[in-house]
């Protein structure tokens, strides 16, 4: 409505409406209003809880000292219009008055004390202990909604990565070269022979051994194919150390497939000539 005066010439006659921005001079005769077209708009509330700590709030009272009459007049004003216009929602709302008449009654009998020195106990001590935890969980649940959420606030970017094609084998391990060894340690003992002699062995002639081996079959051989149980306890020893020592000077490579897997052994890359000098 606009706060200007409109002053209407000497005769004319105010509309009592406007319809699609004619004036209406008269009411129609056969104007029919609904019952349900005035309706009046009450607060929402999630509960009788929630009601009853609104009122509250809204009063400034000490939720620990809660004047019952007042509250219990004004609550059950509330439900009455809630029943007007719907009388299932308010069924959750009769039983909330219902309890606090209860408890306006109680307050108004005498209260037994307990014993000497005992306050006798507060019939509004159940109301206000379900109040307090009520609005605890209120401001809880406004403290989780006013967090940042997914698809509301913020939104989830994914993004495509590929997978690199290279394929890194595992590096072997000190305990699986070990275990290793023993099972060739263990295969030489199997076929061992009774003899005696002297013999001088070379570790750099067992290096050279591996590598022709090695360059005879191409690529990766398996560890135990290069120990040959007919070397006896010693010269095996004597190999291992080799392969350690070719291991060490990068003119090998040993690995596997894949942990808890049989070992492999091939020539270095750019290794295989310098093995043969070094021979």
């Amino acid at each position: 409505m606009s706060d200007v005066l409109e002053v209407l010439p000497v005769g004319e006659v105010e509309p009592v409406a406007r319809v699609y921005g004619q004036p209406l001079e008269q009411m129609p005769l056969d104007l029919y209003i609904p019952p349900d077209a005035l309706a009046i708009m009450l607060d929402a509330f999630e509960g009788p809880l929630d009601l009853l700590l609104y009122m509250i709030r809204r009063a400034n009272i000490d939720i620990l000292d809660i004047p019952m009459a007042p509250l219990t007049r004004q609550y059950l004003d509330y439900v009455e219009a809630m029943r007007a216009s719907n009388l299932e929602l308010a069924a959750d709302y009769l039983v909330m008055a219902a309890m606090l008449i209860e408890i306006k009654s109680r307050m108004l009998l005498p209260r037994p004390k307990l014993g000497e020195g005992d306050e006798a106990e507060d019939p509004r001590a159940e109301l206000v202990r379900r109040l307090m935890e009520y609005e605890q969980m209120k401001l809880a649940g406004q403290n989780l909604n006013a967090m940042p959420q997914a698809e509301r606030e913020f939104f989830w970017v994914e993004t495509l990565v590929e997978k690199s094609l290279l394929v890194r084998l595992p590096e072997v391990s000190v305990d699986d070269l070990k275990e290793a060894w023993m099972a060739v340690v263990r295969q030489a003992g199997l076929n061992k022979h009774h003899k005696i002699g002297r013999e001088e062995l070379s570790v750099r002639e067992h290096m050279g051994i591996i590598l022709r081996a090695l360059q005879a079959k191409g690529g990766f051989v398996q560890f135990e194919t290069l120990f040959d149980p007919d070397m006896g306890v010693q010269g095996l020893v004597v190999h291992f150390i080799a392969m350690l020592e070719l291991g060490r000077e990068k003119m090998i490579e040993i690995t596997q497939t894949e942990a808890f897997q049989p070992i492999y052994v091939r020539v270095h890359q750019g290794g295989a000539e310098s093995g043969q000098e070094s021979a």
